[in-house]
């Protein structure tokens, strides 16, 4: 079986996460969605992720959480060669300047989102990072052709 791109988000309130991934619906059945409440649970779905021989397409992250924040972990995503090139996106509304300095020039930041967000902002975001990822490190980009014809 081909390798698929999967899509993380890490959120620590259940009603946000529940909203996110209801706005990411419509590319569960393209994109596995992986779900994480901490950056530990996140650590965990990587891990799957990668016994799979998928890859992480794009994390979304919260920044404030219980325990290492969300700049942390995208910055271990950064740092480690295998999840390295995934898109980056810190979704939150409580990330102070130097946190963003530090996701920007330590976690090459790929995008910002301010909570609250409209679904509309979400998915065009998600979309285009997709896309870009398939294109750049797709094994087969020709496999997603329907989806980057669809953007």
């Amino acid at each position: 079986m081909a390798s698929r791109i999967c899509i993380l988000c890490v959120e620590d309130e259940a009603e946000v996460l529940d909203a996110v991934v209801k706005d990411l619906a419509s590319l569960e059945d393209r994109f596995p969605l992986y779900t994480a409440r901490s950056v530990a649970e996140a650590r965990d779905c990587v891990a799957r992720i990668e016994q799979a021989k998928d890859k992480l397409g794009i994390a979304l992250c919260d920044h404030v959480m219980p325990g290492d924040t969300g700049v942390e972990f995208l910055v271990e995503l950064y740092r480690d060669p295998y999840t390295a090139t995934c898109r980056k996106v810190l979704l939150t509304g409580q990330a102070g300047l130097e946190a963003m300095v530090r996701a920007v020039n330590f976690a090459k930041l790929d995008y910002y989102i301010g909570k609250p967000w409209s679904q509309d902002e979400l998915v065009a975001v998600v979309r285009n990072l997709l896309g870009e990822y398939i294109r750049e490190y797709a094994p087969d980009p020709d496999a997603y052709r329907a989806f980057l014809e669809g953007q």
